[in-house]
C-alpha cells in the first residue's frame, strides 16, 4: 500500500516530443562547441537528469567525459529549499563544462553550480535543461540550451520525480494531490 500524496494528472510533454527534441538539442550543442571540440565535460545533475543526459550524450559525437554531480533542492516537498552539493564534484580545471539538468525553475541550482565550476577553474560553463518554467527567475537565468518551456506546474516523469517516485514514466506529467482533479500549480 502506497502512502503517496501525489499522482500523475496530465501529460505536459509527451515522450514523442522529447524523442524529437533531444537530437535537435544535441545538434545545437555540437554547433556551439564545434564538431571537433575535445575536453567537454558533461555534468548531469543527479538524480533527475539521468534519463535526459543518457539520451542526450548518445547524440553528441564529440569526445567528451561524463561526470555526475549530486545537488539536492527539493527533498520530500514540492518547493525548492535551495541547492546543496552532496558527494564529490568532478574535476573541471581548464575544461568546457556543460551542466545538464532536468528542470529550471528558481535558477538557484544552475547559478550556484555555474559559479562553483568557474571558481574551480572551468574554461567555460554552459547549461542545458530539459524543462524551463515560464517564471521570471527561470527566464532570467542564463541557460544556453532549453528543451521545452512549461507552465509553473509540479511535474514528474522522464527522470523527474516526487520523493523518488515517477522517474520511470516516459512522459513528463503534472502531478495532483491524490483524490483531486486539478494539477498542482506552484
Amino acid at each position: 500500500m502506497s502512502n503517496l500524496l501525489y499522482e500523475p494528472a496530465e501529460v505536459v510533454v509527451p515522450a514523442a516530443a522529447i524523442a524529437d527534441r533531444v537530437p535537435t538539442l544535441a545538434q545545437e550543442i555540437v554547433q556551439a562547441y564545434g564538431h571537433g571540440a575535445e575536453g567537454i565535460v558533461i555534468v548531469p545533475l543527479m538524480t533527475g537528469a539521468f534519463v535526459f543526459a543518457a539520451d542526450l550524450v548518445r547524440r553528441i559525437p564529440n569526445r567528451l567525459r561524463v561526470d555526475v554531480a549530486t545537488v539536492r533542492s527539493y527533498g520530500s516537498g514540492t518547493v525548492s529549499q535551495g541547492p546543496r552539493i552532496e558527494g564529490v564534484m568532478p574535476s573541471v580545471q581548464g575544461r568546457h563544462v556543460l551542466l545538464v539538468d532536468d528542470i529550471l525553475d528558481s535558477g538557484r541550482t544552475l547559478t550556484f553550480l555555474r559559479q562553483n565550476m568557474m571558481e574551480r577553474g572551468a574554461g567555460s560553463v554552459r547549461s542545458c535543461v530539459l524543462l524551463r518554467k515560464k517564471l521570471p527567475a527561470a527566464m532570467a537565468t542564463p541557460c544556453e540550451f532549453v528543451g521545452f518551456d512549461i507552465d509553473d506546474l509540479f511535474v514528474a516523469g522522464y527522470g523527474l520525480d516526487y520523493d523518488g517516485w515517477f522517474r520511470n514514466l516516459p512522459d513528463v506529467v503534472s502531478l495532483r494531490k491524490v483524490g483531486e482533479q486539478a494539477p498542482i500549480v506552484r
